[in-house]
């Protein structure tokens, strides 16, 4: 009886042995399908246009690496850098670097940096009263965007097309007080960036941001009386908090977003009006 009792504890330690993944080949074929089928969120704040656009277009590429895109659309300048510092979003992509570091001094408790530029959109003097610089009147009424990079950008667009001049060594922080020379005695009004386009009933001309002007049915090449060269500094980029820029995510959504069919997109679909600048 007690030999008879050893061996069926034996069988019965080896079929629990077994049973647990104590060989080899178990193992291995009960890990595979955790790992394939592992798949990261990644959630994205960005305008409308272009910046959605892009990012539709590079969802595939990273379904392929295991990365689900969620893309949050905003039509404001502040609310998409407040949600991603407050971890409601991975990433951001509305914004020009100039822009991103005057809001982080601005606001001490947003920890933001620079992951990567992706494209530069020019910016543009638009008007629905006039079809030449040159017919703007004495006293004309010109709207700027309200904040501090965009706006002094805006000045210095005015100054570069010849409506005013400003003070020596003034950049692209200008405000309305460092205006120098103003020989058409323009009344500047200042007004919040995605509001621009609704005032060019109102207003003589309004410098407008590309996206903004775009997602207005403006096109930048036809219809803008001026735009920025084509080397201008503000390049558009994708912000994520600090440290984050080392993820693995971040990184394969960097390498997606500045891809040659990225790039060949932006130059087919906006024909000049968004220039890469990868």
């Amino acid at each position: 009886m007690r030999g008879k009792f050893f061996a069926a504890v034996t069988l019965v330690a080896t079929l629990l042995l077994t049973g647990c993944g104590g060989g080899d080949t178990p193992a291995k074929t009960e890990n595979k399908p955790a790992a394939s089928s592992e798949t990261t969120t990644l959630k994205i704040g960005a305008t409308p246009v272009p910046h959605s656009e892009i990012l539709e277009e590079i969802k595939p590429d990273l379904e392929k690496e295991g990365i689900k895109l969620e893309i949050v659309e905003f039509n404001d300048y502040v609310q998409p850098n407040i949600a991603l510092n407050d971890k409601e979003l991975d990433a951001n992509f509305f914004q020009h670097e100039p822009y991103l570091n005057d809001f982080v001094k601005e606001h001490k408790e947003v920890k933001l940096k620079n992951a990567g530029g992706v494209h530069i959109e020019p910016m543009g003097i638009y008007s629905k009263k006039i079809k030449d610089l040159k017919e703007l009147a004495d006293g004309a009424t010109v709207s700027i965007p309200n904040d501090p990079t965009n706006g002094g950008r805006a000045l210095l667009l005015l100054q570069k097309a010849g409506l005013l001049k400003l003070k020596d060594g003034v950049k692209e922080m200008a405000t309305v007080q460092d205006i120098a020379e103003n020989p058409k005695n323009l009344v500047i009004q200042e007004v919040e960036a995605a509001q621009l386009p609704r005032t060019l009933e109102d207003v003589d001309i309004s410098i407008i941001n590309t996206n903004f002007a775009m997602n207005a049915d403006l096109n930048p090449m036809k219809d803008a009386l001026f735009i920025e060269d084509k080397d201008s500094p503000y390049v558009n980029i994708i912000a994520v908090r600090e440290g984050d820029e080392n993820r693995d995510d971040i990184k394969k959504l960097l390498t997606a977003i500045k891809s040659d069919k990225v790039k060949k997109f932006i130059e087919t679909k906006y024909n000049g009006a968004i220039v890469p600048a990868f």
